[in-house]
């Protein structure tokens, strides 16, 4: 958003949000100055517009123009990001919290739980229902088909989910703000023993596979840097993989929604959890675009989707990047719920 300033002879007012063109005032209006200019004869009559002002008694008080300058709101800081080096707030959360630490244990903790416990002990096994949304399903009306005789699996989302992409990410703190598709390409690359596990990840990863049950990748990397993204897996401890199977890639001229992929996972397979760090590792309706950033939060809470959270559906930690991270004032603060400070406006540095 820019703010327009006072060229040219003229006093602009910016609104606080929009960034739009408010008023255009005259500076001669503003501060009660006109321009002057000396004849050169002697003795001539000045021009009109030449006069030389007279000075306004102390009691008029301010001119209008002062006066509209004076209720003009003062220009909203520019948001200043980081200087290169430094590591953004989300960034410290992420990777250097014990707070991000302890929400991926938690959830990791409820998936073990939920599988381990709800599921394994259930006499008929055929009456399990998958947790994808079948391709007929809504946000508001999901629907869920039975497993039958199909062999139990969990589905991961890879990037922030499972795997923590520390080298990227400390060199995008240097940079400063900004993606760049070529350089993440040479990440997958090149970066494959720059990255560790999620806490939890791995132990619980070892323990479903250890009950008997499939482990499956599904995640937006290229496919063409598959050798990399297993050797990444693997110095994490969150292999081995199959290529096809049990890792499940994007081709590269194939868009970014997994639900393809999951409904073809879903045919061998019985998804019984699936684990993820963006709404859309759970179903690609969430990022519909005319779905608002209110109605967004909503499906997830108001909606029969909200028992899934915690039995079937597990989210992880991710303020760094991704689809979450959007919305404006109002779509953020509800309007009846917005505070302002009865003591005055906000100091402005």
């Amino acid at each position: 958003m820019s703010r327009a300033l006072a060229i040219a002879g003229l006093a602009l007012a910016a609104t606080g949000l929009s960034g739009c063109i408010a008023a255009a005032v005259p500076l001669a209006a503003a501060a009660g100055v006109v321009k002057t200019t000396q004849d050169k004869g002697k003795g001539k009559k000045p021009r009109r517009g030449q006069e030389k002002p007279q000075p306004r008694p102390q009691s008029e008080g301010p001119s209008p123009g002062e006066q509209a300058l004076a209720l003009m709101p003062a220009p909203a800081p520019t948001p200043v990001a980081p200087p290169p080096g430094t590591v953004p707030p989300e960034m410290q959360f992420l990777y250097g919290s014990g707070e991000a630490s302890a929400l991926s244990l938690q959830a990791y903790a409820a998936l073990w739980n939920y599988i381990h416990g709800d599921l394994r002990f259930r006499r008929d096994r055929s009456k399990i229902s998958s947790v994808v949304m079948t391709r007929d399903s809504t946000l508001t009306s999901p629907k869920f088909d039975t497993c039958g005789k199909r062999p139990l699996a969990v589905v991961f989302d890879v990037d922030e989910t499972v795997l923590l992409n520390l080298g990227f990410e400390s060199d995008a703190a240097r940079r400063g703000p900004g993606y760049d598709q070529g350089r993440w390409t040479r990440w997958e690359e090149t970066g494959a023993d720059k990255v560790e596990a999620v806490p939890g990840a791995a132990e619980t990863i070892a323990a479903l596979r250890a009950d008997g049950i499939t482990v499956i990748y599904n995640t937006n990397r290229s496919a063409s840097t598959a050798p990399f993204t297993i050797e990444a897996l693997n110095k994490a401890g969150l292999g081995p993989v199959m290529l096809g199977d049990t890792l499940i890639l994007r081709d590269d001229a194939a868009p970014s929604g997994k639900d393809e992929r999951r409904w073809k996972i879903a045919e061998r397979y019985c998804i019984v959890a699936m684990g993820g760090d963006q709404l859309g590792d759970f179903s690609d309706l969430f990022n519909a675009k005319d779905l608002s950033t209110p109605a967004r939060r909503n499906t997830t809470s108001n909606t029969l989707i909200a028992p899934l959270w915690g039995r079937g559906w597990f989210i992880l930690p991710n303020p760094v990047y991704g689809s979450g991270l959007k919305g404006g004032m109002d779509d953020v603060f509800p309007k009846d719920k917005q505070w302002a400070d009865p003591a005055g406006a906000v100091a402005r540095p």
